[in-house]
């Protein structure tokens, strides 16, 4: 299977699983499972929908429980299925970008950079944080600042 099919089963999965926790998740299941029925050839999208469904309330118990191994075991399963549907279906694999950028749009100019932090010289009194982008976010103070002087 070429890289970029593997890549694009890659993301659909980790982007379906990330919509699972959203408000939006209803029609996130519902587009997902028409998609499916429709490049496998079946009418049975109501099935496909419930399948959706229970792998988002396995999802779902398991991050109120902290247990990342299952939500990791979610999403292997559904880069594993949709790998198989753009092997076998190639021309999947546009409609699949189309629904992908439309539930969880790319941030244009978003870029990936290594954040590196070094915090020394005692006690730090105030918020660290480390990220590649922060934006919209204050902190007030609450009397903790270190003496003057």
């Amino acid at each position: 299977m070429e890289a970029e099919l593997v890549a694009l089963a890659t993301a659909g999965a980790t982007t379906l699983v990330q919509q699972m926790a959203t408000e939006g998740w209803a029609t996130v299941r519902g587009r997902m499972a028409a998609f499916l029925a429709r490049r496998r050839g079946t009418d049975d999208e109501a099935a496909l929908a419930e399948q959706l469904e229970t792998a988002s309330t396995d999802v779902a118990i398991a991050r109120q429980d902290g247990d990342d191994a299952v939500v990791t075991g979610v999403t292997a399963v559904w880069q594993a299925r949709l790998r198989r549907l753009l092997s076998e279906d190639p021309g999947a694999a546009a409609e699949l970008r189309a629904l992908l950028d439309e539930v969880a749009p790319r941030q244009e100019g978003a870029t990936v950079r290594d954040v590196h932090n070094t915090i020394s010289g005692g006690t730090v009194n105030a918020p660290v944080i480390q990220a590649g982008i922060v934006s919209g976010v204050g902190f007030g103070t609450s009397g903790n600042r270190p003496p003057a002087g």
